[in-house]
């Protein structure tokens, strides 16, 4: 039951981008931290496990950008008449970029706390099958070279518990 991952990607992508969503936030966010945070672009959001090398290799590479994408399905059958009763791991990456090394943490972290808020607004059940009770885990990469001449990119992992016929 390949397609629950598939679905559970969309559903947050759709969250992420309803009004109110994680743009509202990074624009709350950025006035409260005093610092200039543009707001990330829907056509900068993807549904997408590509590495930002062979994305920039491809031409394709935009920042500040999102790629949300499924890491990991798990089918515990722990509702035994049930097509699949497990877990879904999914992954937002946020990717940075800019021309300077100075305050490329705090942007960051901005828009990993921005994510993060936009995941705790959307809490509960989803629909298709999907809950979402609200852990996750962020970690964050060293600066390397790319992009706009330096990226940085932050990664936050959750779980959505999912039960499909």
């Amino acid at each position: 039951m390949i397609s629950v991952g598939n679905k559970a990607a969309t559903k947050i992508y759709g969250l992420l981008l309803a009004p109110g969503g994680v743009n509202t936030i990074i624009a709350a966010l950025s006035q409260a931290a005093n610092v200039s945070l543009p707001a990330i672009p829907d056509k900068h959001f993807f549904l997408e496990n590509v590495s930002s090398e062979l994305a920039e290799k491809a031409g394709t590479a935009r920042y500040t950008a999102v790629y949300i994408y499924c890491e990991k399905i798990t089918n515990l059958l722990t509702e035994k008449f049930r097509t699949f009763s497990g877990h879904v791991q999914l992954a937002m990456e946020v990717r940075f970029s800019q021309d300077r090394l100075e305050r490329m943490d705090q942007r960051l972290q901005l828009y990993v706390d921005a994510l993060s808020q936009a995941l705790t607004k959307s809490r509960g059940d989803w629909g298709l099958g999907l809950y979402y009770s609200g852990g996750y885990e962020a970690t964050f990469s060293a600066v390397k070279h790319g992009g706009r001449n330096f990226i940085k990119v932050a990664k936050v992992v959750f779980r959505v518990d999912a039960s499909v016929d």
